[in-house]
């Protein structure tokens, strides 16, 4: 439900919440579908709907935050600033229209709509079908009726189709202006600049003299877990047998039924 575009596929996996369990669908209706929904979202939340980011931070801080939090402070500067660099040296270095994770979705778009037929009814406006399915799709307003082209910013592949069937075969007009590597390398314009050495700090009196408390906090027993939550779409095959014959999961070597090893 959290990914969904089309307000049609939110309300039918709705309505199977509802008959599992109605408690979890009022829960969900009062922490407000527009704080995690993408299709109730006020504004356009993109693609990215995971707090990965947020995690792959905090792995690279786990031994930072046994630090004091002057010392824990200063190695986040240096983790941010590392980053900052090394990410607007790569925007630097792209030479494509847009960036190497969007060129891509355009060439994978691009792939699934050349079997789909597009029949039009005006200068913007087509309809698609699509393995039995009819979507809808103006090239003025960038929408299609399926929803990834309006919310995603990027041409659907059925917007494809459509340029396709004009014989456009430049589809990074249609792009959002977020995806170009001008766009990244305004983000990183800012350099995050080192700090002077702690002997060269000034730092006021009254700062000085304020005398900061440990918070009133006590420590739950057992011992602190330090690794992510992972994401339920995660694939977790570090439990899983791999089989060393064939490959397949779920079975090692001895028990392989596809090649059987020879007595």
């Amino acid at each position: 439900m959290a990914k969904a575009y089309r307000q049609e596929d939110f309300d039918e996996m709705m309505k199977k919440v509802e008959d599992m369990d109605h408690r979890v669908k009022d829960y969900l209706m009062l922490a407000g579908y527009e704080k995690w929904a993408r299709v109730y979202a006020p504004v356009n939340r993109g693609r990215m709907m995971t707090s990965n980011i947020a995690e792959c931070i905090n792995s690279c801080l786990v031994e930072a935050r046994e630090l004091p939090i002057i010392d824990f402070l200063e190695q986040v500067r240096i983790l941010f600033g590392d980053w900052n660099c090394r990410n607007r040296e790569k925007a630097t270095y792209t030479f494509t229209t847009l960036g190497r994770k969007f060129q891509e979705m355009l060439v994978v778009n691009e792939a699934k709509s050349s079997r789909m037929t597009v029949r039009p009814s005006s200068e913007s406006l087509y309809g698609v079908d699509d393995n039995g399915r009819r979507y809808i799709v103006c090239l003025i307003s960038k929408t299609c009726s399926c929803g990834r082209f309006q919310l995603d910013e990027i041409p659907c592949s059925h917007a494809i189709a459509v340029l396709r069937k004009k014989n456009i075969t430049e589809f990074e007009p249609y792009c959002s202006e977020y995806y170009k590597p001008s766009t990244l390398i305004s983000t990183y314009e800012i350099p995050i600049g080192p700090l002077p050495d702690e002997e060269d700090w000034n730092i006021p009196d009254s700062v000085l003299n304020e005398v900061v408390f440990p918070p009133k906090y006590k420590r739950p027993p057992g011992r602190p877990k330090k690794s992510r939550h992972k994401n339920m779409s995660e694939k977790i095959s570090s439990s899983t047998n791999c089989c060393g014959q064939c490959g397949q999961e779920g079975h090692n070597r001895r028990t392989c039924s596809y090649f059987p090893m020879k007595r």
